[in-house]
């Protein structure tokens, strides 16, 4: 299986053990995985202005570093989410990576795992969020792990995750 990773974590710790666990893992069980860092990348909000559903035949006018998001959502058979929790939510960077596959309709993965990272537990939005999203996507919703407070800091609670990632076929 092909497997994107999309960290939309602008810090370079915390999100990024989960995702390197989870790579981890997933590459033991012989998947093929790509991490992008859109938590660090540009990538500008979606303008709404149709380009890419006319002129542009499904490309964005925006010349930023989606193009590379965008070849992963076409490339993958999972996409994995994993953001840290910013007021309740997934980062603004993770949203409008999201938001931006809208020139091209829907990825063509067809499982989508998220990973969350959050120092009070409180994840009840990003997940009402994601299940939404992976429905209206038709993607298989592969689960949820969230990492709280100084879990991330924890090689068992690693281990956990990437146990979990090489059960990934």
């Amino acid at each position: 299986m092909k497997i994107a990773i999309l960290n939309g974590s602008p810090r370079k710790e915390n999100t990024a053990a989960m995702v390197d666990a989870f790579k981890a893992g997933a590459e033991e069980a012989g998947n093929e995985v790509c991490v992008l860092h859109v938590g660090r990348m540009k990538i500008n909000g979606c303008l709404g202005c149709e380009y890419c559903h006319g002129k542009g035949e499904g490309q964005c006018v925006q010349k930023d570093d989606m193009g590379q998001v965008i070849d992963a959502y076409k490339w993958a058979d999972m996409v994995v989410f994993a953001s840290p929790i910013y007021y309740s939510a997934m980062t603004a960077q993770m949203h409008a990576a999201i938001q931006r596959m809208y020139c091209i309709g829907k990825p063509a993965a067809t499982k989508a795992i998220l990973l969350l990272s959050t120092a009070s537990g409180q994840t009840d939005a990003a997940e009402a969020y994601f299940k939404q999203l992976t429905g209206f996507m038709g993607m298989e919703n592969c689960g949820v792990c969230k990492v709280v407070g100084e879990e991330n800091k924890k090689e068992e609670k690693m281990a956990e995750i990437k146990a979990w990632a090489a059960t990934i076929k």
